[in-house]
């Protein structure tokens, strides 16, 4: 039997995202977030929601550019001090030793030790109560080459990417193959 839980902030996975913006300085700042993922194939758009009081939000506005780079389980630390600190405050990138690099497609910055990143133009903001909606169209998508597969894109165990569980406040690495999509279920 199923036990109600009340209407919560509960969806698993939530991935883990650094959400990549200068400021009206030119400061490149990342934000560890977690409301976001895929929402349109064509045009190939993603999303992450922010909060107005933050500085990334603000940044995202002015700009009108993101990008969302997806950490290893490796980089569990230098991504949660990413949603703890404030690029208000500090600059983030200089506090964990990375490196930000200019996106040359879009008005918006990500660590060059990323595995993973996308580039957005931002294509649609939706207030949402507490949180703003930013609908980015993807520009570009970069991989390091060591994380790419015999089929030359993204392989998830080579990535292992973090996974955020909103109820306990815990990161998870995600990478193991639990069948084929579009093939297992056919058996």
């Amino acid at each position: 039997m199923k036990i109600s839980l009340g209407s919560k902030t509960l969806l698993y996975p939530t991935p883990v995202l650094l959400v990549g913006t200068y400021d009206e300085h030119d400061k490149a700042n990342l934000m560890c977030a977690a409301w976001g993922g895929i929402c349109c194939s064509k045009p190939v758009c993603v999303n992450v929601s922010l909060r107005a009081a933050t500085y990334s939000h603000r940044a995202i506005v002015a700009r009108k550019a993101f990008t969302l780079g997806v950490p290893s389980d490796s980089q569990v630390k230098e991504a949660d001090y990413m949603g703890i600190a404030t690029g208000s405050k500090v600059d983030k990138f200089v506090e964990v030793g990375w490196t930000a690099v200019k996106s040359d497609l879009v008005d918006a910055p990500y660590a060059a030790e990323i595995p993973f990143v996308v580039e957005c133009k931002l294509i649609e903001t939706i207030e949402l109560g507490l949180h703003t909606m930013f609908i980015g169209e993807v520009v570009d998508v970069k991989a390091e080459e060591q994380i790419l597969g015999e089929n030359g894109q993204p392989d998830m165990k080579k990535l292992s990417p973090l996974a955020f569980a909103p109820d306990n406040r815990k990161y998870y690495s995600v990478g193991n193959v639990a069948g084929d999509a579009f093939s297992v279920g056919k058996k």
